[in-house]
């Protein structure tokens, strides 16, 4: 399977097929990778998820980040732009990068389980809480996507029996099934309760639920901490809820099963969520098509501003796209400009050259073979 086909049957599944689970599975993913001290600690120290002001746009770039990554054309020029600006702002948390200083920053295992759970998490929510679960076929295109992301990241697969044997995988099949199991192997020795844990939960949780009124936060935050999971729930020192919470949780989840399945019909194409807009403005700029919490980088269209949700957020007295002046880019992005606030506009040079390798990197991966990024793992 090429990584091309790979990229549009994942989708598919993402716009189409699944479109709320594939989108809370990347959220949860991200959630997860807080349980683990050493990732929830850097996040504490650098301030972008705890501070109030960074947290918003720092959950906004991000979004931006992985639709990006998703929707263009799998090695594009769009494609390659934004995966050098994830390399290059990563770069300045890796140890001995500007941000962290000698000795501190992102471990190379933490990058690798953070890659598991982006790949395997919409895999096990799809299996759990939609109405069917994914085939072989789609979990080899998600297998495929996956490490082809890996790969042009530079993440290494250290752990991995097909890394280790020299041997590589069959297929993006065996990749998936074996970075899933480095990620639980990796959760059982890493993920444990500490203070910076349920920090950044805490902050987090509090972007998630930012529209959702006063009065039902409460509610909120146990549902969300029935689906995090005995292990999660311990790691970031939440209780546990009442039972009365997971029997409701699993009825509400069944019966949305039984209504897709039987009663609902396909969604036709021009229903497809899409994260992103597809195509950019006359000055070059791309915009998020939805928002969670603070509308970052939302075109104020009348829509926006005058639908039926606009006018819920009026209720409530949130902040509309294109309120507050230019606080919360209404004119869109661009991929150079994503990330901290402290790093807009900056590192364009840098980037400019590992667009550059990466080019290279995937020239040379298709003068290989057929442009599947799965096979001999790169070293």
């Amino acid at each position: 399977m090429t990584r091309s086909s790979a990229s549009l049957i994942q989708l598919s599944i993402a716009e189409l097929d699944f479109p709320f689970t594939y989108e809370k599975a990347l959220q949860f993913a991200l959630f997860r990778t807080y349980g683990v001290p050493s990732i929830s600690a850097l996040l504490a120290a650098t301030g972008q998820l705890t501070c109030p002001v960074a947290s918003f746009k720092r959950y906004a770039d991000t979004a931006c980040m992985v639709a990006e990554m998703m929707v263009r054309e799998f090695g594009g020029e769009e494609w390659v732009g934004v995966v050098a600006r994830v390399n290059w702002v990563h770069g300045r948390y890796m140890p001995g990068g500007r941000t962290t200083g000698k000795g501190k920053g992102i471990r190379k295992e933490d990058m690798l389980y953070t890659l598991s759970l982006f790949a395997g998490e919409p895999v096990r929510w799809i299996e759990e809480v939609e109405w069917r679960a994914l085939s072989d076929v789609e979990m080899c295109a998600m297998g495929v996507f996956w490490k082809g992301v890996g790969d042009a990241m530079g993440i290494e697969y250290r752990g991995l029996r097909g890394w280790e044997s020299g041997e590589g995988w069959r297929d993006g099949l065996e990749w998936l099934e074996e970075v899933r199991e480095w990620g639980r192997n990796y959760e059982e020795r890493e993920m444990r309760a500490h203070e910076a844990n349920r920090l950044v939960a805490l902050k987090t949780e509090g972007i998630l639920l930012f529209g959702v009124p006063t009065w039902a936060k409460g509610f909120a935050s146990r549902v969300v901490s029935v689906l995090m999971g005995d292990r999660l729930r311990e790691a970031m020192m939440y209780e546990r809820p009442p039972r009365r919470y997971f029997t409701l949780v699993y009825i509400l989840i069944t019966l949305r099963k039984l209504f897709l399945r039987y009663l609902a019909f396909p969604r036709p194409s021009f229903l497809r969520v899409r994260a992103v807009s597809d195509k950019p403005s006359e000055n070059g700029m791309f915009f998020l098509t939805k928002y969670d919490a603070m509308p970052y980088y939302v075109r104020p269209t009348i829509w926006n501003r005058w639908g039926p949700s606009a006018w819920l957020s009026r209720v409530m007295g949130l902040p509309l796209p294109g309120d507050q002046g230019d606080r919360f880019y209404p004119r869109g992005y661009k991929a150079e400009d994503l990330g901290p606030e402290a790093m807009r506009g900056k590192g364009v040079d840098a980037v400019t050259k590992e667009k550059d390798n990466l080019r290279e990197r995937l020239k040379e991966r298709e003068k290989k073979g057929t442009g599947c990024p799965v096979g001999l793992p790169l070293r």
